[in-house]
């Protein structure tokens, strides 16, 4: 149950700390477990909740992003809850117009065509005034979990947020957006410098309203290549991860543990272990034991199950879980799988997941 007339603070106790343990590199009785998108579309109660809401209506009520973002821990004894909400909340606090199309997914109605459009763009976002309804959920939820497991807040990264603003939604080639890192450099910093400052805010307000761990999602990484990869979105990683870290400082709030996930980044594993993030999110196209050997040991890995391993029989997916986590090592390492959950995943099947990690990693832990 979510209801909103709690006080700001004064969190319950959490119980079970193993998610952030692990994510600082801490021993663990059990390898911690959770996935992206857990809250999301494979449950059919996250269906009827939701109805017939527009989707971003939803992701403006804090109530139902507390429902939605508690709903898979009533279901598996997952290791941590993340927000729910969507990346695109950014671009809309740059005053930008995202509609969610049925059958298509979210929808700029006036995407960046020119330089000139980044005049449209809010300067200076008061992240409280613009994104403070995903604070309030979080401040919510954090209250409604009871201690239970952490909560996760996340914000999409610069490079991801500004492809989506200027394809003006999903794209196969991400060509739109990338014509811009050739052909206007200067713009592009710009844009990526403005989504920097605003995701900075954006990320300590999750903290101060109650976040435990933040995750900076790069989903668009696979569009780029090394150089390109190094000069317009390293960059702005870093820099998010130093100044998060040093305005949380500042203002005496905890320092929380960050994710950094860059989707189809194995050819910057190197750059992205030195980047000031204690966990490194990893997708399905990497073998555990290279990215072990290319990050090294002062950084705690996450992933990287293939969601589609989740057809698999139960049995199947039990046999993968375990030959992940003799790769990985149970120890410095976070169970997810390397992308979302998709829609029409089997609940059961997530929940075999989800059990199999602990059963293999306290067994591996005994022996």
């Amino acid at each position: 149950t979510c209801s909103l007339f709690r006080s700001p603070k004064g969190f319950p106790k959490l119980k079970n700390d193993t998610f952030l343990r692990a994510a600082r590199g801490e021993q663990t009785e059990h390898t911690p477990v959770w996935c992206m998108r857990q809250a999301g579309r494979y449950l059919p109660e996250f269906l009827e909740t939701r109805g017939s809401q527009d989707f971003f209506a939803t992701c403006r009520s804090p109530r139902l992003c507390c429902e939605l973002t508690l709903q898979p821990l009533r279901r598996f004894p997952l290791d941590a809850a993340i927000i729910f909400s969507d990346i695109l909340v950014v671009p809309q606090a740059l005053g930008m117009e995202v509609v969610m199309v049925p059958g298509k997914g979210p929808t700029f109605t006036e995407p960046l065509k020119e330089v000139e459009d980044l005049l449209k763009l809010r300067q200076k976002v008061d992240v409280t005034a613009e994104l403070g309804y995903v604070f309030q959920a979080i401040t919510l939820t954090r209250h409604s979990l009871e201690g239970k497991v952490p909560l996760i807040g996340f914000s999409g990264a610069p490079w991801t947020l500004m492809s989506y603003m200027i394809e003006g939604g999903g794209s196969p080639t991400m060509a739109k957006a990338k014509s811009w890192l050739y052909r206007h450099p200067e713009a592009s910093h710009r844009l990526l410098r403005l989504l920097a400052d605003v995701i900075i805010d954006y990320l300590v307000g999750q903290v101060a309203a109650g976040a435990q761990a933040l995750q900076l999602f790069e989903s668009h990484a696979g569009h780029l290549g090394p150089e390109l990869f190094q000069d317009f979105a390293l960059p702005y990683i870093r820099d998010i991860a130093q100044a998060v870290k040093s305005k949380l400082k500042q203002e005496a709030l905890p320092l929380v543990p960050m994710v950094i996930f860059a989707k189809d980044a194995h050819y910057a594993l190197r750059d992205l272990a030195h980047a000031g993030y204690e966990v490194i999110g990893l997708d399905w196209t990497i073998r555990p034991q290279e990215a072990r050997a290319q990050i090294g040991k002062g950084v705690t890995l996450q992933g990287n199950l293939d969601p589609c391993a989740l057809y698999a029989p139960k049995e199947k997916i039990g046999e993968l879980v375990k030959k992940m986590l003799e790769s990985f090592g149970t120890q410095r390492y976070i169970a997810n799988l390397g992308h979302g959950l998709y829609p029409d995943m089997n609940p059961e099947h997530v929940g075999a997941f989800v059990e199999a990690v602990h059963a293999h990693s306290r067994h591996i832990n005994k022996h």
